[in-house]
């Protein structure tokens, strides 16, 4: 792997952290630490692999052990007045922030799944093997996540999903 390879990545990681930590400042530490664990593990990296999904997945398990941590602070909430880039028309900036509050409001691993598969367009079974579930799972949650962001953006009540074990 090119130090060339690795930077032409690095504006899809800023995204994707982006999404996940709906903190520009955090996102940007989560990214950093994403290319020090690549440089430090580029042994674990296989040459005819896709460099992407690889790292993509450390970067979700950077996220999730982050989120685990006992030191972890509660995520800071949009500032969408600040966050939502604007166009030309009001119209359409008012539906790019109601998309962006819709896809906050998901839980996380609906919205996780949302944004490999929706925005970053990885395939399903890659998306599974970045977050570690199988493609089922995938598909699963995309489909739910789907759902719940079509309610939400009708105005519909949307019905919290009861836990079972």
């Amino acid at each position: 792997m090119s130090q060339a390879e690795l930077i032409q990545h690095i504006p899809r990681l800023r995204r994707y952290a982006r999404a996940l930590a709906r903190d520009a400042a955090r996102a940007d530490d989560l990214v950093q630490d994403t290319l020090e664990r690549a440089l430090a593990k580029l042994d674990l990296w296989r040459p005819d692999s896709d460099l992407r999904a690889w790292l993509f997945t450390l970067m979700h398990n950077l996220f999730v052990n982050q989120m685990r941590s006992p030191s972890n602070q509660p995520l800071c909430e949009l500032d969408e007045a600040n966050d939502v880039p604007v166009s030309g028309g009001q119209m359409e900036a008012l539906v790019v922030r109601d998309i962006h509050a819709a896809l906050a409001k998901l839980p996380p691993e609906q919205r996780e799944v949302m944004l490999l598969v929706g925005l970053e367009q990885f395939a399903y079974a890659d998306a599974a093997r970045i977050l570690g579930v199988p493609p089922g799972t995938v598909m699963s949650r995309l489909s739910r996540a789907r759902e719940r962001m079509r309610q939400m953006l009708e105005g519909q009540q949307v019905t919290k999903l009861q836990v079972v074990k």
